[in-house]
């Protein structure tokens, strides 16, 4: 998620300078290759244990994270808008509108199943909530910018119902994101923040807010390309122009919230740095903040204002080396078998250093 959005972030920078686009590229083709590696590796463990797939959708923290999956591909389906489509025809945009409705329908069935099993087999705490269990309903969360990053190359017969679509969709994983915050902020009022090796999670509650803003300012910018002037049989002034107008407002009016979340998320970080030890949750400092950046872009360029487009482009520079720095801490991490090894990431609680087997687990639950 972090490298497609960093791909996506350099594509949309308000200064470019020459090499700035082979730049997004070179990140785009990198997470084109993460992407396919892990899910083979992903698959080769699923494979090698029977029933471990079963078991990782029903684990109360690692099963929120198969959402991440899909918000992987929704973002190769941008950086594909954002770098194929100016160098092939017009069978690439046509493949980019199946592609579409085709991942908001396996979305939809993400969201749908996913929650109905952590609701069914798994009693969560609300002193335990944290952003990441929303992660199931973040595919719709991209799926607003992804549709009006679309529309630039589609014409008018389709990049309208992908216009309504992305809107609708977006507002599905805003209200459920509003609903997780509840439960969030409950968590923070009546209990302890999250111990110091899970705080770079809250950062996770950054992207609703930011990339819901991205989808407002966004849409309104590209209405009056899509939207016909009868739009709605409105008269005079034309539904275009009230979208637009409308659509920036309410952009920057969710923008602050991402803002707020990514401060809290900040202080609570540098409070407990001395405790904290590396996870792959530290990815979190990259992906939330790349969409309040994406969506600061879009205020910038509404605005026409080289202020914000200045303040974007020192956030953009920020996130390289953010990113930099996580991905030579993963590789050291992984070297060391800090993570991704048994007994160190979600299995941990285990007793013994080792996980329980897939036949271990599934007996005690018959047990149970």
């Amino acid at each position: 998620m972090a490298t497609g959005a960093m791909s996506v972030l350099l594509a949309q920078q308000p200064f470019k300078f020459d090499g700035l686009f082979t730049i997004g590229k070179i990140f785009f083709i990198l997470d084109l290759v993460l992407f396919v590696s892990f899910s083979v590796c992903i698959a080769m463990r699923f494979a090698m244990k029977p029933g471990s797939l079963g078991l990782s959708l029903h684990h109360p923290r690692e099963s929120f994270f198969f959402g991440t999956f899909w918000v992987s591909i929704a973002f190769i389906i941008y950086n594909i808008q954002l770098y194929g489509t100016p160098y092939c025809g017009f069978w690439l945009v046509k493949t980019l509108e199946v592609l579409f409705w085709g991942y908001a329908g396996c979305a939809l069935l993400v969201v749908i199943f996913q929650y109905h099993v952590i609701f069914d087999t798994r009693s969560l705490p609300v002193a335990d909530a944290m952003p990441a269990w929303l992660l199931p309903a973040y595919p719709f969360l991209v799926l607003g910018p992804l549709g009006a990053g679309l529309e630039y190359s589609q014409p008018p017969d389709s990049g309208l119902p992908i216009m309504i679509g992305g809107l609708m969709f977006e507002g599905f994983g805003w209200s459920i994101a509003f609903m997780m915050y509840t439960l969030y902020f409950t968590r923070l009022i009546n209990s302890d923040i999250p111990t110091e090796k899970e705080r770079p999670g809250m950062y996770v509650a950054v992207g609703p807010a930011a990339y819901t803003s991205n989808t407002f300012v966004a849409v309104g910018s590209i209405a009056p390309k899509i939207l016909p002037p009868d739009f709605l049989g409105v008269q005079g002034t034309s539904a275009a122009q009230v979208w637009r107008a409308v659509g920036l407002p309410a952009g920057v009016f969710l923008w602050l919230l991402g803002f707020w979340f990514f401060a809290l998320a900040s202080i609570s970080n540098v409070l407990g740095w001395k405790k904290m030890r590396f996870t792959l949750s530290y990815w979190s400092f990259i992906f939330p903040q790349a969409g309040l950046t994406i969506a600061a872009v879009q205020i910038g360029n509404a605005l026409n204002s080289d202020g914000i487009k200045g303040v974007t482009s020192a956030m953009t520079i920020l996130l390289v080396v953010a990113w930099l720095l996580v991905a030579a801490a993963t590789m050291g991490a992984v070297r060391k078998k800090q993570v991704l090894w048994p007994g160190v990431d979600e299995d941990e609680e285990d007793v013994e250093g080792r996980t329980r087997s897939a036949d271990e687990e599934l007996g005690k639950r018959r047990r149970d």
